[in-house]
């Protein structure tokens, strides 16, 4: 009919809204939170070891112990540490994410403050491994929440923030702890993990989805695996920590351990291959790029942890620096990360991360070859360039590394995957020490022996040089006899001095070349794009 609008003719209504087209890539604010606040407990957690080693003269100090008998104050927080990394993924299945890692959070707060009021070193040994069980649960979870909370497009910009904690927290370390032990006390450096501790549990307690426990896989644990793991990686580290100390297979104590440690790994590695469900899953090694990069991981560590541990000890020994000058040379190869670090995951989306990888362990070795030319004038003027050198070359090795080895992983598999790949540099760090250490005092000796033989008594120069010194001992007023034997006792300390030096540019040698041997590693692995899809060639 004219003027009556029929069915047909009218404009037909929307039956159904249509969907907003989801982004994969979008990263709510709240997981962004959990990302950074479980980098600041990584942070804390690798900042604990160097901190404590740097000020642990004075810590021995005021608990009345012997430098000997300290070194146990690190040894015991890297046994619990090396013991509950590869556990985490498995653990926080079982508890949920959000209650394991709020948990270990409050407790390494509560051990750290214990630390600070232990009354004698046994007291002091105990809070300390509490604090590495709890710690350690800090390093692995960060990565986790990474692979988890992240998608591919996005976590260069995690690996990032998680490479300032493996990177920059070993070199920021002493000068953080010889700051506050030279201006406060060395209690100071516990004390100090209380605001950052109170942040890391809001963030995580925000961040972090409550999901239910599964109580269930407690009775289906692989509980032998866990056993004999324990007992042989903690069997192991006090090995590689306590061997140059004892004298190592001298000493029954080492070898005790020895056996202990290598019986236990290999009936750890039946178990775990053998075991349809084994708390870590070891078969991740097989996969090319996991397990290349687990490899260079190694050396990282080595080389991230043994360059901590032998410039802080070149610059005791030969320069005679205290914490605080100690910390302010170190400084140069960690503060320049901060700059870096964000701008190595646009260096990611340009370039192979291969080829970024490779620039990185030349980077770190040529500092170490600079480092292998030192001399008793060789100080901080001389050191910072070289420092720098290495913060270049840290990032470019860490963030892109992580990528090459995780890129592949699946989230079901991220647990296993980040407590192995943490514990493969831990490993790396506690081994590059244990060798640059038996290393030093061998070199040290070889060298000795060498200009002992060259510092004759017949020799001219040696006796124009006896001269000399005595002569200015006798001008201190010294008489003619005191004098020739200060004269001999000083050209001895020169002897040890430079004998010295030789062993530490030894050390430095042995870790620039340690990192060069990975490169054919680094090629054999199968090109990565940054989304995180690897590409067969």
């Amino acid at each position: 009919m004219n003027g009556v609008e029929t069915m047909d003719s009218r404009p037909k209504a929307k039956q159904f809204a249509q969907p907003l087209p989801v982004d994969p890539d979008h990263v709510p604010l709240r997981s962004w939170i959990a990302v950074i606040g479980s980098m600041l407990g990584a942070f804390m957690a690798v900042l604990d070891i160097q901190i404590t080693n740097a000020s642990l003269s004075d810590i021995v100090g005021g608990l009345g112990s012997s430098l000997e008998e300290g070194s146990w104050i690190s040894t015991s927080y890297l046994v619990a540490e090396i013991i509950v990394i590869p556990l985490t993924g498995w653990l926080a299945l079982v508890f949920s994410t959000r209650r394991y890692l709020m948990a270990n959070s409050a407790l390494f707060l509560f051990f750290s403050m214990c630390c600070a009021w232990a009354w004698d070193l046994p007291s002091m040994i105990i809070f300390r491994a509490l604090q590495g069980i709890t710690g350690g649960v800090l390093i692995p979870m960060a990565f986790n929440i990474i692979l988890t909370k992240l998608p591919a497009s996005k976590r260069p910009m995690g690996f990032a923030m998680f490479g300032i904690t493996a990177t920059f927290a070993p070199a920021i370390g002493p000068t953080i702890g010889g700051w506050l032990t030279d201006t406060y006390h060395w209690t100071a450096i516990f004390y100090m993990n209380i605001v950052p501790g109170l942040v890391l549990l809001a963030a995580i307690w925000y961040g972090v989805e409550s999901q239910p426990m599964k109580l269930s896989m407690l009775r289906k644990g692989d509980w032998w695996g866990i056993l004999f793991m324990a007992l042989g990686l903690g069997s192991l580290i006090i090995v590689l920590e306590e061997g140059n100390r004892k004298d190592w297979f001298g000493s029954p104590f080492i070898t005790r351990f020895a056996v202990i440690g290598t019986v236990s790994l290999i009936i750890f590695l039946v178990i775990e291959f053998l075991r349809k469900e084994p708390v870590i899953n070891l078969r991740l090694l097989a996969r090319r790029n996991f397990g290349l990069g687990s490899v260079v991981n190694v050396a990282l560590g080595l080389g991230l942890y043994g360059a901590s541990f032998i410039l802080p000890v070149y610059l005791a020994q030969i320069q005679g620096y205290n914490a605080m000058q100690i910390g302010e040379t170190i400084m140069w190869a960690g503060l320049p990360q901060l700059f870096i670090m964000p701008l190595v995951p646009l260096l990611m989306k340009k370039f192979d991360i291969r080829t970024l990888i490779s620039a990185g362990i030349v980077m770190f070795a040529a500092s170490c070859f600079m480092n292998a030319f030192m001399t008793h004038d060789t100080a901080v003027d001389q050191l910072k360039w070289s420092q720098m050198l290495r913060a270049l070359g840290s990032p470019l090795i860490m963030v892109p590394l992580t990528e090459l080895a995780t890129g592949m992983i699946e989230k079901e598999q991220a647990g296993s995957a980040s407590g192995l790949f943490n514990m493969m540099r831990n490993l790396g760090g506690s081994l590059g020490i244990a060798i640059l250490s038996t290393m030093l005092t061998r070199r040290e000796q070889f060298h000795s022996v060498r200009l002992g033989e060259s510092v004759s008594a017949f020799d001219l120069a040696t006796q124009q040089r006896l001269d000399q010194l005595t002569s200015a001992f006798i001008n201190h007023g010294s008489d003619p006899t005191t004098a020739a034997n200060q004269a001999l006792g000083a050209l001895n300390n020169v002897v040890h001095r430079e004998a010295s030096i030789m062993g530490f540019n030894d050390c430095f040698y042995i870790i620039g070349v340690a990192l060069l041997l990975t490169l054919g590693a680094v090629w054999f692995s199968r090109k990565v794009k940054v989304s995180g899809q690897a590409m067969a060639h």
